[in-house]
């Protein structure tokens, strides 16, 4: 009996350079997800959230914790919590394939 192991190497293979295309896509997409879950006022919140370096998310104004803390009715449970579920969600799709 012969098993042949090369198969089961390329398929991993396979999977992990897909798994790493994907990845790379998901920075973009996971700002714009956290974009919209920001309360909307002046749009100031909005508008000073950026990636940096495609890989951190940076809410750069003064009051981003007490946003994320619960502050506005319009996000009550504030961005991370939220933000967190779908990138749990996302991560887990791209695994899946």
């Amino acid at each position: 009996m012969q098993i042949e192991l090369k198969l089961i190497e390329d398929g991993i293979t396979q999977d992990i350079e897909r798994i790493k295309s994907e990845l790379k896509k998901v920075p973009p997409e996971a700002l714009k997800e956290f974009k919209g879950l920001t309360p909307i006022r002046s749009g100031n919140a909005r508008r000073r959230t950026t990636l940096k370096n495609n890989e951190t998310i940076l809410a750069n104004y003064p009051y981003a914790q007490r946003l994320d803390e619960g502050y506005s009715k319009q996000a009550p449970k504030g961005m991370s919590e939220p933000f967190g579920k779908w990138l749990e969600k996302k991560l887990k799709q791209i695994l899946r394939g």
